[in-house]
């Protein structure tokens, strides 16, 4: 009288009309590619991997070219020759590298400073230079520049390094630990003299080039013969009082502040200096240098201002306190703050890499980086 179970299981399951239910097919079975929901996502995600394994070969590549150098070079000890000498290397390679990739910034600088008139602004300084004089005059007085600031960062970072273990030796320990940032001051200060006289005669011929439109000076040892061959020696030196005036408390305040800055820092951070890798040592670095860069440039501005200045329109055998007074009633207070701005983008720039890559030069042979505390001792 009823239908049995099985009966009522085929009546009312699903049915074919052309014969035995059909399962319904997935995209991937009938051979139709799924479509990605969020395609651009899939590619940043490719694009980052892609960029991880790069950043990887690249890392395993530098460690590999780190540790052959640090075999060539053999064990360095602190405060050794040898340690001396390494420091010397990241200094040029801080300095000659860095003072000559913002080379256009620097020119632009240079020219308002001499006359605030020329331009408007520096978009403006960029144009007009490039439509008169093309992308070689944009980076006009590079030559001067890479040779100077390379001579100038040997002596600086090297003479760093050097006046600091001498003093700190010369006052004792505790001492040393009592007035460590007096001990940077007359340190830096100390290294910032010779490493001045080194590029004072560069420093001459970049402004020179830099400030005469069109340039009268086109290579840099042709600048350096042509003025001794009008003024004598004593003409490449010109500018050396002022240029002591600039570079002396700029570098003074560039590693002072450093050191207190990445001291600052670490002290901030979880844990100690020893506790971060190199990437993050390097980071803090830059930081570091920075803030340190904009610093320097506020305090060192008006006698950079007078360095171009002298060296663009100083009288043949004008003393040079008469040139500076001069110089100072036609500008005013004022004229001494021209191109500030573009200075602190170009100095806090600079400074913070510069320091980055003496740092990183440093990890490289095997040393530790500046500042933050003396390195973990060794179990």
């Amino acid at each position: 009288m009823f239908p049995s179970d099985r009966d009522i299981a085929s009546a009312f399951a699903p049915q074919n009309p052309l014969g035995q239910p059909k399962q319904p097919q997935t995209p991937e079975a009938a051979g139709v590619k799924r479509r990605e929901l969020f395609p651009a996502w899939n590619v940043v995600e490719d694009t980052k991997n892609k960029a991880n394994a790069i950043a990887k070969e690249a890392t395993r590549e530098i460690d590999a070219a780190s540790q052959k150098a640090q075999a060539k070079a053999g064990k360095i000890e602190p405060w050794t020759p040898k340690y001396y000498a390494a420091c010397t290397f990241g200094g040029i390679l801080a300095c000659g590298i860095t003072h000559t990739a913002v080379t256009p910034l620097d020119l632009i600088k240079c020219r308002r400073q001499v006359d605030p008139l020329l331009y408007k602004s520096n978009a403006e300084a960029f144009r007009k230079i490039r439509g008169a004089e093309g992308l070689r005059g944009v980076f006009t007085g590079w030559g001067p520049t890479f040779f100077g600031y390379s001579a100038q960062g040997a002596f600086k970072y090297g003479g760093y390094e050097y006046f600091k273990k001498f003093y700190s030796d010369l006052v004792g320990v505790e001492n040393a630990a009592r007035w460590k940032t007096s001990l940077y001051l007359a340190a830096s200060a100390s290294a910032e003299i010779i490493a001045d006289v080194a590029l004072c005669p560069f420093e001459s011929v970049k402004v020179r080039m830099q400030t005469t439109i069109p340039p009268d000076i086109r290579s840099t040892f042709t600048g350096i013969s042509g003025i001794v061959s009008k003024e004598g020696v004593s003409g490449l030196y010109k500018g050396l009082y002022p240029l002591w005036g600039r570079q002396i408390p700029y570098t003074m305040m560039k590693f002072a502040s450093f050191e207190t800055i990445v001291e600052m820092i670490y002290n901030a951070l979880p844990g100690q200096k020893s506790d971060y890798n190199k990437g993050a040592q390097t980071g803090v670095a830059f930081t570091g240098g920075y803030l340190a860069g904009i610093l320097c440039a506020a305090i060192s501005h008006p006698a950079d201002v007078m360095v171009s200045k002298l060296n663009a329109n100083r009288k043949p055998g004008e003393a040079f306190g008469a040139a500076t007074s001069r110089i100072y009633k036609d500008i005013g207070f004022r004229g001494l703050w021209n191109g500030l701005p573009v200075r602190i983008v170009m100095v806090g720039t600079l400074t913070g890499l510069q320091w980055m890559i003496y740092d990183s030069f440093k990890i490289f042979m095997g040393l530790p980086t500046t500042g933050g505390g003396p390195p973990a001792e060794k179990k």
